[in-house]
């Protein structure tokens, strides 16, 4: 039994857990149905399909829309290029060549019986099964010979646009003391429902999120990795209309951590929910599997919502996160949930109300490598005012052992942070780790006092509203604005038209194999 320093009641936590749990399966219930057009094109990819047409179209993409266009995706992209395989002797990187230029139409062979389907693919699944596993246990050696950084990791951010000068900030800032690098997107790019392809050299905002983007980056992290004798995590984002796609672009490429959020598309980007719900599912699965730990992005719901009067909220998410990834067969291990310190700074005693959050949070995710977010919303652009906010945040997540530390910028509201910022930050945050290492373990809460209580409502506050959810279901609630003060109809935002259910042929090995039931 966990023994609270907050005094938490975890009965109510366990009931929290399992409300949680039965609003997840309900929407699990609904996923198992139903397909989406970036599912069918992760699949192209895990076939080894790849590469851009004379349109520069992704070929993944042309694979599945042609099937889209003829209304049988519902049979799934495996089941008709598994078929071709058969029918023309060519590879599934060959068979969307010639679907590209127009010279085959699979909907128009022969149809084989789907158990030599099934047979006639496993050559093409074994290897990019073996691809993924063999990054994984190339990370596993890293982290037994060089080692790594103490938690809470460094995590920090590059956002050039510039693929290559992202790697000559990601070197420095590694060689500052980063754990973690993570590769901001380029505005937009989780609206885009494809992936652009190649390396690229301009975007607004951040960098695209492309596979050449993510080897070039993740060859760059492992020579500094081995000349400062620490491996250093590459991270980036797989939420937004490519959530899965992404996802197995970054098993197949090596990268350490994604931004995989169940709710944060819907809520912040206006993605369609049931799209969102069948993509999170196979992107977790995924991720799983690779080893990868996700970033959830209960951060964001503070900067549409007050963080005293919506903290439960927050907490609300973080288990419904944490149940929708163990059905994934996501390990709590690689739960990087998230909640943050956005306090307004005037509220008296904020910095003990975020205390108490955060120390709430860690006992009820104790396996959990949880992402503590930096103070944004109330940065005003006072540099000396912002590096003391980030003084008190760093000095929470060292006090309540927080697993991922995203440091603050004094720079915040005012540009793109610079080397010499990011430099300032991490000495800011190692300088404060050093000091109050063991903090955590010499300092007590008082006994019914204003962090005790604040736990233990914002608790309770978080159990009513999960009750709540349970009776709604998740997508009512979701619509009637229960996280973040934001409302989503099901059947609007963007994305629906991407979503299909699934027919009679359907089939998805890797959802078994990934998730170790074969």
């Amino acid at each position: 039994m966990i023994v609270s320093k907050l005094g938490l009641d975890f009965n109510k936590v366990e009931q929290a857990k399992e409300v949680s749990q039965k609003i997840a399966i309900e929407v699990q219930q609904f996923v198992e149905n139903y397909t989406t057009v970036a599912v069918e094109r992760t699949l192209c990819r895990l076939l080894g399909i790849d590469g851009v047409n004379i349109n520069d179209v992704p070929l993944p993409n042309v694979v599945v829309d042609n099937l889209k266009e003829k209304n049988i995706l519902n049979q799934g992209v495996l089941f008709y290029i598994g078929n071709a395989i058969i029918e023309t002797g060519k590879s599934p990187q060959e068979i969307a060549e010639k679907i590209s230029n127009e010279s085959l139409d699979i909907s128009k062979l022969k149809i084989n019986d789907i158990q030599h389907i099934k047979n006639t693919l496993k050559p093409y699944i074994d290897s990019s099964i073996e691809r993924i596993r063999n990054n994984r246990i190339r990370r596993e050696k890293y982290l037994s010979t060089i080692g790594e950084g103490t938690k809470p990791y460094i995590y920090v951010i590059v956002a050039t646009g510039n693929i290559y000068e992202d790697v000559v900030q990601a070197q420095a800032a590694a060689r500052q003391g980063a754990d973690i690098i993570a590769v901001i997107r380029t505005t937009g790019q989780s609206l885009l429902d494809y992936v652009p392809y190649g390396a690229t050299t301009e975007g607004f905002g951040g960098t695209y999120a492309t596979q050449e983007n993510f080897r070039i980056m993740r060859k760059a992290l492992d020579q500094i990795g081995e000349e400062v004798g620490r491996y250093i995590r590459l991270c980036n984002y797989c939420s937004g209309l490519c959530m899965p796609e992404i996802a197995v672009m970054g098993a197949l490429e090596g990268l350490d951590v994604m931004l995989n959020d169940a709710l944060y598309g819907i809520l912040f980007r206006d993605i369609n929910m049931q799209r969102t719900m069948i993509d999170q599912y196979f992107s977790r699965i995924i991720n799983g599997f690779a080893g990868v730990i996700i970033n959830t992005g209960e951060d964001n719901y503070l900067t549409t919502a007050d963080a005293f009067d919506e903290a439960h909220t927050v907490l609300a998410s973080d288990l419904i996160n944490e149940q929708l990834a163990l059905l994934a067969g996501l390990p709590e291990e690689q739960m990087g949930l998230g909640h943050a310190f956005e306090m307004n700074p005037d509220l008296q005693n904020g910095f003990l109300y975020e205390l108490a959050q955060a120390q709430m949070t860690r006992e009820i995710f104790p396996k959990a490598p949880l992402k503590y977010m930096p103070p944004t919303k109330f940065k005003t652009g006072n540099i000396f005012k912002g590096q003391i906010q980030d003084a008190l945040f760093n000095q929470i997540s060292i006090w309540t052992s927080q697993g991922i530390q995203l440091l603050g910028m004094i720079t915040e509201a005012i540009h793109t942070p610079f080397m010499s910022d990011r430099y300032l930050a991490i000495e800011n945050a190692k300088y404060i780790f050093n000091n109050m290492k063991d903090i955590g373990e010499e300092v007590e809460f008082r006994k019914d006092g204003l962090i005790q209580k604040r736990a233990q409502k914002v608790v309770e506050d978080a159990l009513q509203t999960l009750q709540k959810i349970e009776h709604e279901g998740l997508f009512s609630a979701l619509e009637k604005g229960m996280f973040a003060e934001v409302k989503r109809p099901k059947n609007g935002g963007k994305g629906l038209t991407g979503v299909v259910e699934k027919g009679n042929n359907y089939f998805n090995p890797f959802v078994d194999i990934m998730k170790g039931n074969k």
